[in-house]
């Protein structure tokens, strides 16, 4: 085995552990002029080249965007064979054609961020980790943040205002509040609930808590049928209320809502036709 296969191999290993979706890019043929050889391979991910080279120059730079392009379209397992005209297709003087192969790996993203670094959270985000997710956990005491695990899935944040951060979390991020009381998760909620939808909220507590909230968030100026959007208590109806087994329940609904929100694609796409940029 040649270094520059144990490199991929590492390299690819590395990305399927992080859950970072990638393209690996093979060069199949080319007609003209290019710095490479038949069976070039490189990886790109949203972010550019990770490894390899297939080329350099324009054509290259061709091939990282159109796997950058398929990452924001494409979602599962899906392969791509492009042909390219050197002239009219990539810019380049000199005539002939290039082949690539593109295998698009993409699950897509689930982001979960975790209000609360308490008895809870210590044993749920444990779990979520060893799940195809990302997650970001904000509370204002350091001393509980730090008690978490450090992982590169995981995104540790101590905050004055957790719920200023509201607003930075993506468009399909899931909701998971289970800070130290009512007092902590109110204004939370009330900010997720007044600025933005979200395919999950979820709260502890009891159902006399949701009571007390709902009539918290009436009297904050949010409309009934924007309280429908959270869930409490969290988690699905099972287990007692130890934090580990409150936890597998959380683990559990969120699992049943991502599924129900077609966040993942886990299905794979057969293979496409030959593509012909005119």
């Amino acid at each position: 085995m040649t270094f520059d296969v144990v490199q991929h191999s590492r390299k690819l290993s590395k990305l399927i552990e992080l859950d970072i979706p990638f393209v690996t890019v093979t060069l199949l043929d080319i007609r003209g002029s290019a710095p490479q050889i038949n069976g070039a391979k490189a990886l790109i991910t949203a972010h550019g080249l990770e490894w390899g080279t297939v080329g350099g120059g324009k054509i290259e730079a061709a091939a990282i965007s159109f796997a950058q392009e398929t990452l924001k379209t494409h979602r599962g397992t899906t392969c791509k064979l492009v042909k390219w005209n050197l002239q009219t297709d990539i810019g380049m003087t000199c005539g002939g054609e290039v082949k690539f192969f593109f295998e698009i790996h993409n699950k897509g993203e689930w982001n979960i961020a975790v209000f609360g670094a308490g008895h809870v959270a210590q044993f749920l985000i444990p779990m979520l980790l060893k799940l195809h997710c990302r997650v970001t956990c904000v509370d204002s005491r350091p001393e509980w943040i730090e008690k978490l695990p450090d992982h590169p899935k995981l995104n540790k944040i101590t905050p004055d205002d957790p719920a200023s951060l509201v607003s930075q979390f993506t468009a399909q991020t899931f909701f998971v509040l289970v800070s130290k009381g009512h007092a902590a998760d109110l204004p939370v909620l009330a900010k997720i609930l007044s600025s933005r939808e979200a395919p999950y909220i979820g709260v502890i507590g009891s159902e006399q808590k949701a009571k007390v909230l709902k009539r918290e968030l009436t009297a904050a100026g949010i409309s009934a049928e924007k309280q429908q959007a959270f869930v409490c208590p969290i988690g699905l109806p099972i287990g007692n209320n130890t934090p580990a087994e409150i936890s597998f329940s959380i683990v559990a609904q969120l699992i049943q809502c991502r599924d129900q929100a077609g966040i993942l694609d886990h299905k794979s796409k057969s293979f496409s036709s030959v593509q012909h940029n005119q």
